[in-house]
């Protein structure tokens, strides 16, 4: 019980004693899997391990208002509090695979969740901005590791035959949690206070360490004393740190008119060409694994999961900002709009979880991608009077698409890799979508500005101040009670509202064009007979 104290007081769990067979020199053996309540207990753990982490990378979007004034600063210095998380994090997860071959898997895991638990708490107790955004990079970088482990340790968990469950529900939590984030931040921001979406994270997490530890401390991986690559690290903290960084503030400083973006691109391909070099042909330990893209399903299966996850993100990031600035919708209402995308993703997930070692997984994904290009193309004929249940209707059909989406993908990316490999696929696999993602956010974002602005050109042009059209519209406002001014504004708005309803249909349009290159280029992969990823969980 020694271990369960400490474990509940935050301490770092001890080090299990190294594996027999790690110590001879022979293969490593795996434990067998979890079964009934254990097994029960162990997915609920780590679901929640992954819902925690993703959560906490949109938790607090919303809630960047009421942190600024609370500090005493602007918004726009508010929302390095999501920057500093989202730089750390984006550095920490290619890491996932060096770390577990030098600490071990469960340690590694649980030792995360237990600082990611300490920094929650750190963020909430923050006096000022300076000791905030502090906390949390701590907190983004030791929660790097929990969502590649916890895809391991529940691989690991499962029989091979039923590994495509294991999959399945872990997908459903990183699914679902973009979606809860910002509608529970905007709620506990609006009806208690922002600290509090920290401070949810304390209980959550401490229950999850203590299950974990309690379940996995026995099936610890085998650990070797690696050199630490300081340079290959160095360099992956310039190039990410400054893309990272380049991808937040790049809308908000004009791009590349500011001379700020322009440095920071700059350093971004530099330190990334180093970083190439310096992995593959220099350093004989490197800290992250880039022979994983020699491997055909790896790199297909990537590119696939992480094009279509930053078009999705992207979408996922627009919808509720046109519904707020065109539509007249509050945050809560625009998050109620958005979150049915969850329904039947809840429900398929499962089901085609326990199918999914029959199916041809490139199938799947193309039909992932078939519905995601239905919905945006749905979504491409909205108008400025669409009612809620018409927006709707294309979220909840979305969640079909986005259970259908990671499952196969995950399958090939995982697809053969020997059980030694699997924590650090994952960890590189998860950067490279992390990073679409917040590649996508950003091109959505400036794209719809770039066609909004040049659709109200357009519109400008042929409904100018001096028309008869507009001059009607005019008088038939002013005969309606307003004054001159006003009804010249309101007009505007108008005008304003097309304008970005018009980009936005662009957006979605470009979209459902890339889906559908999408569902034809993930037949590049060829998935073992053996159902995919199976293999690396039976070995686990």
């Amino acid at each position: 019980m020694a271990s369960t104290d400490s474990m509940s007081m935050g301490a770092s769990p001890p080090r299990p004693p190294e594996l027999p067979a790690a110590r001879a020199g022979a293969p490593y053996v795996p434990p067998p899997p979890l079964e009934g309540a254990a097994l029960i207990l162990g997915t609920i753990a780590l679901s929640l391990a992954t819902f925690m982490n993703v959560l906490d990378t949109s938790i607090a979007n919303v809630s960047i208002p009421a942190i600024s004034g609370d500090v005493g600063v602007s918004t726009s210095q508010g929302t390095w509090v999501i920057t500093s998380f989202a730089v750390a994090n984006a550095i920490a997860v290619p890491l996932t695979g060096w770390l577990t071959q030098r600490f071990g898997a469960v340690r590694l895991f649980t030792t995360a969740i237990v600082l990611f638990v300490l920094a929650s708490l750190a963020c909430g107790l923050a006096p000022n901005l300076q000791m905030l955004i502090l906390f949390r990079v701590v907190q983004g970088a030791v929660a790097g590791p929990m969502i590649p482990l916890s895809q391991t340790l529940l691989l690991a968990s499962y029989p091979k035959a039923r590994s495509g469950v294991a999959l399945g529900l872990w997908s459903m939590t990183t699914l679902v949690a973009p979606v809860v984030g910002p509608l529970l931040g905007g709620y506990i921001t609006d009806n208690i206070s922002w600290p509090w979406i920290f401070y949810i994270n304390i209980p959550v997490g401490l229950l999850t360490a203590y299950v974990s530890w309690m379940l996995y401390r026995k099936r610890e991986t085998p650990t070797r004393k690696l050199p630490v690559d300081t340079v290959g690290l160095a360099l992956l903290v310039i190039w990410v740190g400054s893309l990272q960084v380049m991808l937040d503030k790049g809308k908000e400083l004009d791009w590349f008119n500011s001379s700020q973006i322009v440095a920071l691109s700059i350093t971004a391909s530099l330190g990334f060409a180093l970083f190439l070099v310096w992995e593959l042909v220099e350093n004989k330990h490197p800290i992250v694994d880039l022979s994983l893209f020699k491997r055909r399903n790896f790199t297909s299966g990537a590119i696939a999961i992480s094009v279509g996850y930053g078009v999705f993100f992207g979408n996922v990031v627009i919808l509720p900002l046109w519904l707020q600035t065109q539509m007249g919708y509050t945050a809560t209402e625009a998050g109620f709009m958005t979150a049915p995308v969850g329904l039947l993703a809840i429900l398929i997930t499962p089901i085609l979880g326990r199918n999914m070692s029959r199916l041809d997984p490139r199938m799947v994904a193309s039909v992932a991608f078939f519905i995601f290009a239905c919905v945006s193309f749905m979504r491409a004929g909205f108008n400025t009077q669409i009612d809620p249940a018409h927006i709707i209707v294309p979220t909840i059909i979305q969640g079909a698409a986005m259970a259908t989406f990671f499952l196969p993908l995950l399958s090939l990316t995982l697809s053969g890799l020997p059980p030694e490999r699997i924590a650090a696929a994952s960890g590189l696999s998860n950067f490279v979508r992390i990073t679409a993602g917040a590649i996508g956010a950003s091109v959505v974002t400036t794209l719809w500005d770039n066609r909004s602005a040049q659709h109200h050109a357009y519109l400008t042009e042929n409904i100018s101040r001096y028309s008869a059209n507009t001059d009607q519209a005019v008088h038939s406002l002013v005969a309606g009670g307003l004054t001159n001014p006003q009804a010249v504004g309101y007009v505007e708005r108008l005008l304003d509202a097309q304008a970005h309803m018009l980009g936005a249909a662009d957006v979605f349009w470009i979209s459902g064009v890339i889906f559908l290159l999408l569902m034809v280029g993930v037949w590049i992969a060829k998935p073992e007979k053996a159902a995919p990823a199976v293999d690396a969980a039976g070995a686990h």
